[in-house]
Formats: C-alpha cells, structure tokens, sequence
C-alpha cells in the first residue's frame, strides 16, 4: 500500500518510543525511509529497542555513504518540561523535527476513591502536561524558523464520554484531545497540522496483564467488538505513518477513530470489565502510593 520511500528525509521523533504501539510506529516509519528518534524513562529498554529496531530495518533507509544513524534513543521524563526542552536542543543541533508523535502515556484499572493524588498527577503529568512540553518545545521552534511540522497525538476513544475505573486516563487524553484540535485552528496557517489517532484494544507486551487481569475478560471484550477482534499494532502503525506523511497534509484537527467500531455501540471500554473484577483482583491491582516527582532545574 505504501511507497518505500513515504517518509524520506522525515526526522520524527516518537515519545514512549520503547514498547508499545510507539515500537511498533518506530519500526513502520523506519521501513517508510525516515529517520526515528524514541524517548522514554528507561534508558535500558530504549537501547534494546534501539538494536532491535536496527537489525530489523537494516538500520532504516541509510544515506547514500551507508554511514548515517536512522534510529536514536534518548532517556527523558516527559513530564520534566526542562528534560523535554534539552533533549528537543539536543536533535535540533543537527537538524529540525518533522514530526512529532505524542505517545507516552500511564494507565491502570482502578476504583477512583482507591487513587490517591500521585496516581492522577502521574498519569496527568505523562500523558497531558507531558504532550504540551513536546508539543510547545517543537511548535515554538517551528513557528520561529517557518519551518512545516506535524504533530500526531495518541489518544483514546473514551475522551468524550469519560470512562469509569480509568478515570485519569480520560481526564489527561480529553485534555490531550482539546490541545490538538485548539492547536490545528491556531497553527494551521502558519504550517503546522495536529492530528490524532483513538485506538481501541490494541494487545501489546504488558499492557493487558495490567488493564486485564483474567484471559475471559480478553473474550468477553473481543465479543463486545463489532468486528469480534482486537486490532493490531501493524494496523495501527499503518494509519500513524499515513497521517504523518504529505499525502494527508489536508487532514487538520481530526481524531481518527481506529476501534473496530466499539465505540460505536457503548461508550466507556473499561466499565463493563470494572464491574466483573472481584474484590480480590481489585486489591492486587492497587495502585501503589506514588509522590509526585519535581521538577528539574535546567543548568545555568
């Protein structure tokens, strides 16, 4: 479906780059002829994402000496506005972003009077404030030099409805949401588009042993799908590598929906499944007490 060199001579950088549906965008785009740059807390985890994501692609579509790096690690807490403003100076010292793609997020299934204020201000801190300090580092570079961008937010197709038991979740994407259509309308003519994609249950490593504790969960959820199926990360990485690309550069302000039509027919993927946990699953499921982090000062 897509030509080999679609994303040549894009620089994209992937927040949350180390697993996921972020490794997954990574890879595709590598394929595509861009070059990739991945972020994440976990110094180790984005190395060997690194290695893989290399002897997978055969390094991306390198330059015409064979020498040039296509994919980069860097360690950074999105949600540390001074970390996200150096590691955005440190890739604009060779060459501007083309592409920003907001995908570091947090998650869990929890009672809300469970939660305790570290859990939201983590999960807001991640996926909201998180999506600003990238979008605002790039955005107020592009605007500065006239150079094109496009931003690419990953959220979540509960934002207008909310969703029982993962209720800092919707509260950080309806955010996430706002800020991308708010930020098409404003940037749009200055040459900036912002889109998102709504995924629904996408199964990657980790992230359903948390948000589904039992396999006839996974069953039940799959019966609830118009399609009878979860999606899958190549899918998904399809669609991100279209939105980005310059043959959707007339798609400005739009949240795609990528569910198999679940939203459709109930709104709220999480509260059915909240309402068949046991007591005994809600307790090992607990978050546990976290203390918000502070803020970093950047070096004088």
């Amino acid at each position: 479906m897509f030509q080999k060199d679609l994303l040549q001579r894009k620089r994209i950088l992937i927040t949350g780059g180390g697993t996921g549906l972020g490794k997954a965008a990574a890879q595709r785009f590598l394929e595509l002829g861009a070059e990739v740059y991945i972020c994440g807390r976990r110094q180790e985890v984005l190395a060997a994402t690194e290695r893989e994501l290399h002897e997978r692609t055969g390094g991306g579509n390198k330059n015409d000496d064979g020498r040039k790096k296509m994919i980069h690690s860097l360690a950074c807490d999105v949600r540390d506005a001074a970390a996200v403003e150096a590691m955005i100076e440190s890739i604009w010292a060779d060459d501007p972003l083309d592409v920003l793609m907001n995908n570091a997020a947090g998650n869990f299934l929890a009672r809300t009077e469970d939660l305790s204020l570290g859990a939201f201000q983590s999960v807001i801190g991640i996926v909201l404030m998180g999506t600003l300090h990238t979008t605002m580092a790039c955005g107020r570079r592009w605007l500065a030099t006239g150079h094109k961008g496009v931003v690419l937010n990953i959220t979540t197709t509960y934002t207008t409805t909310g969703s029982a038991y993962v209720v800092p979740s919707a509260v950080a994407k309806a955010g996430m949401q706002a800020l991308t259509r708010s930020l098409a309308v404003e940037w749009g003519n200055r040459g900036i588009r912002m889109n998102a994609i709504a995924p629904g249950p996408i199964p990657t490593e980790g992230a359903f042993s948390r948000l589904l504790p039992r396999p006839e969960l996974e069953v039940e959820a799959k019966k609830r799908n118009p399609l009878g199926r979860f999606g899958t990360t190549e899918e998904f990485a399809n669609l991100a590598a279209f939105l980005v690309s310059d043959g959707a550069g007339y798609i400005n302000g739009e949240v795609v929906t990528m569910d198999g039509g679940e939203w459709l027919q109930g709104a709220g993927e999480f509260t059915a499944l909240g309402r068949e946990l046991t007591e005994k699953e809600w307790e090992t499921m607990r978050p546990k007490k976290t203390a918000p982090k502070p803020a970093s000062r950047r070096p004088e």
